[in-house]
């Protein structure tokens, strides 16, 4: 059974990148779904073309990943895509971020990701993919996000590494790594902190962000990066120092909180008039 397996798959990425599979790899036999919502899974299985496999799953649970190699065992699949969409962000600075919270982000992202990717690996088909949602917060530390790059930082080095490895195998790695997108991903991450300003500028499709993703897999890139924005920001985030891009980061907050505050100001006074 030639199947693609999911994770994330109830929202977001990994709901995006079902829906490029199964529209754009026609050899794939089945979908193994993972994610924690199972009407969720429904709605999507309803979505998709091939036979599906849902398995309501909470990643973080310390029996997971036994239970998925015991899974492989005994289906034994040959595995075509691998996607690794699961994984959160929270904003806000370490010391300010629950340690619950922080621990979680590095479990998911990089315990998780990293197991699955082991336990996977013998199932791999000839000429078949992993795609690994990194972040372009994998080019640069960032401040009051700092656990969630740091994340993606070694999503994006454990990818680059594996697909050397795994070069004589036929097996090639992706690290996805856009910028914003317009997911249910920054309703999460804005629960303790504000996305900065600027962010909002580059925020993109996750349809086309996806699309490109699936493109790069299939053409053996090992980084996938959507958008000319994130394209220069990676390339200023390796050539530019680190405590240059600190302290223009810290003009642009400043200047965030500035435009806040008038646009407060301004309200206010407005309500005052009004009330008047």
């Amino acid at each position: 059974m030639k199947v693609a397996v999911i994770t994330g798959a109830t929202s977001g990425m990994g709901r995006r990148m079902a829906i490029e599979l199964n529209d754009q790899i026609p050899n794939i036999q089945e979908f193994w779904l993972f994610g924690r919502r199972m009407e969720r899974l429904s709605e999507l299985e309803k979505m998709l073309s091939k036979p599906c496999r849902l398995f309501r799953e909470d990643l973080l649970s310390d029996d997971f990943l036994s239970a998925y190699e015991k899974t492989l065992s005994k289906e034994k699949p040959e595995i075509i895509f691998l996607v690794n969409a699961a994984g959160f962000g929270k904003i806000g600075k370490v010391r300010e971020l629950s340690l619950s919270d922080q621990l979680s982000m590095v479990d998911l992202n990089i315990r998780v990701l990293t197991g699955i990717c082991r336990l996977s690996i013998p199932y791999m088909a000839a000429h078949s993919r992993i795609i690994n949602f990194a972040s372009a917060a994998a080019f640069l530390a960032q401040p009051s996000f700092a656990v969630y790059a740091a994340s993606k930082s070694y999503v994006l080095s454990f990818s680059r590494s594996l697909n050397e490895e795994l070069l004589s195998t036929g097996c090639y790695i992706t690290a996805v790594c856009p910028g914003p997108v317009k997911t249910e991903f920054f309703d999460i991450a804005e629960t303790t902190g504000k996305i900065p300003f600027y962010k909002y500028l580059f925020m993109a499709d996750p349809e086309k962000v996806c699309h490109k993703a699936l493109v790069d897999s299939i053409t053996k890139s090992d980084i996938s990066v959507y958008g000319i924005g994130m394209k220069v920001f990676m390339v200023f985030a390796k050539l530019m120092p680190a405590k240059l891009i600190f302290l223009m980061m810290r003009a642009l907050n400043l200047f965030s909180k500035s435009g806040s505050s008038h646009e407060h100001t301004e309200t206010t006074g407005t309500k005052h008039q009004t009330g008047l």
